[in-house]
C-alpha cells in the first residue's frame, strides 16, 4: 500500500468556464494499483491522511480524510459534522490524473474537481 499526494482543482462549469486552479484540495490517501482508495490501508495510516482546502481570498482549512460507512469525507473538526465535505461515491471512483471527483462543500453545493496532480508520498 502506497500513500499519494493528490491535488484537485475546480473543474470547468457554467460559473467557471476555465475551471479555477485557486480553488481546490490537496490530500494524502492510500491508493491501490487500480487507483481506488485502499480502505484497509487507510486504517493503518489514517493519521497521515490529511487534507488542505484552498480557495482564493479565504484562509486555507486543514483536516483529514475519514471513512464512514461507504462514504469518504473531508473532516475539518472532529467535534462538528457541519463542516464535513463528502466525496461523491469515492468508494467506486478511481483517482487518476485527469479524472473528475465531486465534493459537496460547506455551502451545500456539489462541485466537480479535476485530479490535477498525483505523486507518491516519500
Amino acid at each position: 500500500m502506497k500513500l499519494f499526494r493528490i491535488w484537485l482543482e475546480l473543474a470547468r462549469s457554467k460559473d467557471y468556464p476555465n475551471g479555477d486552479p485557486k480553488h481546490g484540495y490537496e490530500f494524502v490517501a492510500p491508493l491501490d494499483a487500480s487507483g481506488h482508495l485502499d480502505e484497509a490501508g487507510w486504517r493503518d495510516v489514517k493519521g497521515a491522511c490529511v487534507v488542505r482546502r484552498f480557495v482564493a481570498g479565504q484562509d486555507d482549512q486543514s483536516g483529514r480524510l475519514v471513512h464512514r460507512g461507504k462514504a469518504w469525507i473531508f473532516d475539518y473538526d472532529d467535534t462538528d459534522t457541519t463542516d464535513d465535505e463528502p466525496l461523491f461515491k469515492l468508494d467506486r471512483h478511481t483517482v487518476k490524473l485527469g479524472e473528475y471527483l465531486s465534493i459537496t462543500e460547506h455551502d451545500g453545493v456539489t462541485r466537480t474537481f479535476k485530479v490535477a496532480n498525483i505523486r507518491p508520498l516519500t
